[in-house]
Order: C-alpha cells, then sequence, then structure tokens
C-alpha cells in the first residue's frame, strides 16, 4: 500500500479538490478564449470575463465530481484487493464512468464505463512505459574489465627497461 498519502477518505476529499481546480483553471482559460473570440469588437474583454464567471465554475464542479468518485472507487477497489497496482485505476474508471452515465440508461452506462477503463488503461500503460524508459537511464555501467597481468615481471605493472 501506498503509505505516503493520507488515509482514504481525505484522499478522495483531497482529489476532489485538485480536480475541481483544475478543471476551473482549464475552465476559465479555455471559455475566456472561446468568449473573447465570440464576442463583439468592443467587448471583448467583457465577453470573455462573463464567460469565464458564468462557464468556468461548471467545468470546475464536473472536473471535481469525476475526480471525487474516481478516488472513491480507486480507494474502495484498493480495499477489496488488498493490493497497489495499475488493475486498480482501471477498475476505479470502469465504476467512475458508468457511475456518471447510468443516467442516460445500461447502454450509455456500459460504453462510458468500457471507455473510461480504456482511457485509464492507455494512462497507466503510458506511465509503466515512462517508467521503464526513465529507469534504463539510471543503470550504472561496470569499467571494462582489467587487462590480465603482463609474463614478463608478473607483478600486473608494466615491465621498466
Amino acid at each position: 500500500m501506498d503509505h505516503t498519502r493520507d488515509p482514504c477518505p481525505w484522499v478522495a476529499l483531497n482529489d476532489f479538490g485538485g480536480a475541481f481546480c483544475m478543471g476551473a483553471i482549464g475552465g476559465a482559460v479555455w471559455h475566456g478564449v472561446k468568449g473573447f473570440r465570440n464576442s463583439p469588437y468592443g467587448e471583448r474583454r467583457i465577453g470573455a470575463l462573463t464567460a469565464i464567471k458564468a462557464r468556468a465554475p461548471v467545468l470546475g464542479g464536473n472536473f471535481g465530481v469525476w475526480g471525487g468518485l474516481f478516488s472513491t472507487f480507486d480507494c474502495a477497489v484498493k480495499g477489496l484487493r488488498k493490493k497497489e497496482d495499475p488493475y486498480n485505476a482501471i477498475i476505479a474508471g470502469f465504476f467512475t464512468g458508468g457511475a456518471l452515465a447510468i443516467r442516460g440508461g445500461a447502454k450509455a452506462a456500459r460504453n462510458s464505463a468500457i471507455g473510461c477503463a480504456v482511457l485509464l488503461g492507455v494512462i497507466e500503460g503510458v506511465g509503466i512505459g515512462f517508467q521503464r524508459m526513465m529507469a534504463g537511464n539510471t543503470k550504472l555501467e561496470l569499467p571494462p574489465p582489467s587487462a590480465p597481468p603482463s609474463e614478463s615481471g608478473k607483478t600486473g605493472f608494466p615491465a621498466v627497461a
């Protein structure tokens, strides 16, 4: 188990807050540019600020719900499996995608669950690939083997004439 983080109930709240901030900041940038571009020439700054105030908190909330649910399911899967491996994130992604799409019906929940699990599988796979790639750079190389002692003096030092 990963003992560097807080216990699971606090991790879920922490991840909810982090995901909310990430979504709100990203939403402010995205909707600010979008509001600026779609406003009339003289009112672009006002249009950007209006779009940010109206839409960035919504996107932050959506990210926060996803992050909180994912973290909650991740903690639950870790507790059930008693293991710490990439499959936990894939399973938690499956449940998160399904839970968020359940209001759309069984077919939508199934498709969203599979899509979210595949996305998390790709993310975990890329993370493992980068870890292996970077671990190869830290291997120490042994020095080349030394030459056997010379036959002249059998001391290992070159003969002095």
